[in-house]
């Protein structure tokens, strides 16, 4: 089963949800914006996505700035605590599948994800293919 950590008002997380469900993989969503998240998550999906608590940190359309989270100095923890208080600083989407644990941005990531390709052609939210209409990957 592929989780996705989705936020509806993100076009690239849109983007790779509609590529999982063209996929037929089966898969959950968990709007992480509703539902929060708690710190043993973050920990456990960041450390399976190779990803620290700074490279997951959204910069843009988020408060970081305005919190004082782009300076260097804030620790790790203090990002997660962070993150805990307002669910949107964590970039998206995530993407847990048996084959790993991905933030997949851009989208096209989410491709090594995925135990079925989905017939193309599919396209990145930018309109850029990234599978041709024979399935094959492009660029």
């Amino acid at each position: 089963m592929i989780v996705v950590h989705h936020n509806p008002d993100c076009g690239t997380s849109r983007n790779v949800l509609n590529i999982i469900e063209k996929s037929g993989d089966p898969y959950q969503v968990i709007e992480y914006l509703k539902e929060g998240w708690t710190r043993p998550q973050l920990v456990a999906l960041f450390a399976a996505a190779d990803l620290t608590p700074r490279t997951a940190l959204r910069t843009t359309r988020s408060p970081a700035a305005e919190l004082g989270l782009l300076d260097d100095a804030i620790s790790d923890d203090a990002l997660i605590s962070a993150m805990l208080a307002h669910p949107v600083l964590v970039n998206r989407p995530i993407v847990a599948s048996p084959k790993g644990v991905r933030l997949c941005r851009p989208s096209e990531t989410v491709l090594d994800l995925l135990d079925h390709l989905p017939a193309g052609p599919l396209y990145k939210e930018d309109g850029e293919m990234i599978l041709n209409e024979k399935g094959a990957r492009v660029g």
